[in-house]
């Protein structure tokens, strides 16, 4: 079996995991999952109990969530990707630190701002979450401008998983318009290389529904219904 991606749509963090799989060469599959309706249903809770994206069903028919895990699963799968350095090296360790960065104060920095807007707040309410959702998005953005100190990618002079994941969060920006990225050099570098990237056009063009064409082994799109009647 080809290994089957579960991502969420719109703006979901399950894009850097579409990225990585592009970069792996690896054959997979994509699962279009809607948030917040579908995501939340029993029915996707059969593939992850906690109703999130992303999840992954190996080529073996298990289930990994939480993206940290499944971009390990990447690049253990192909370990001549470079996607996940050689476990015991510097690189690795880097490599961890800088993922565990985005997974926690990167990722949690914009959650004050998705709250606002997936609860409706209104008034003083309204201002007083974006006034602390913008705070920790600026301090994030710097925290991570000062991690890179001059490097081209997060992780040595090589992209790994972690930029791809970076990439996921990273276009929040232009969702929630906190700050203009071209005020931290470093970070803005990447990310302008990042969206040049083949895999990241098709990831977002595959998250908007476009024609794009592959430059991995991308061998299409499942339903959900599907998949749950396989396994019943």
């Amino acid at each position: 079996m080809n290994p089957i991606l579960f991502y969420g749509v719109p703006e979901g963090c399950s894009f850097g995991a579409i990225v990585a799989l592009e970069w792996s060469g690896l054959p997979y599959q994509l699962c279009r999952i809607q948030m917040p309706e579908v995501v939340s249903s029993e029915a996707f809770k059969r593939v992850n109990p906690v109703g999130e994206t992303p999840s992954l069903r190996t080529g073996d028919g298990r289930f990994v969530s939480q993206s940290v895990a499944i971009l390990h699963h990447i690049g253990a799968a192909a370990p001549a990707s470079g996607l996940v350095p050689a476990q015991g090296s510097a690189a690795f360790d880097r490599f961890n630190e800088m993922l565990a960065f985005l997974n926690t104060d990167f990722f949690e920095s914009f959650a004050p701002l998705w709250y606002a807007m997936e609860h409706g707040l209104q008034g003083e309410a309204l201002r007083g979450v974006k006034a602390m959702g913008h705070d920790k998005v600026r301090r994030a953005h710097a925290a991570l401008e000062g991690l890179l100190d001059g490097r081209e990618w997060l992780v040595g002079e090589h992209r790994s998983a972690a930029d791809a994941y970076l990439m996921g969060i990273a276009r929040w920006n232009h969702f929630h318009q906190v700050l203009d990225r071209r005020d931290y050099p470093a970070l803005h570098a990447l990310c302008e290389r990042l969206q040049a990237d083949p895999a990241v056009r098709f990831a977002h063009g595959v998250e908007h529904g476009e024609p794009v064409r592959s430059t991995g082994a991308f061998a299409g799109h499942v339903e959900l219904g599907e998949l749950l009647a396989q396994t019943a």
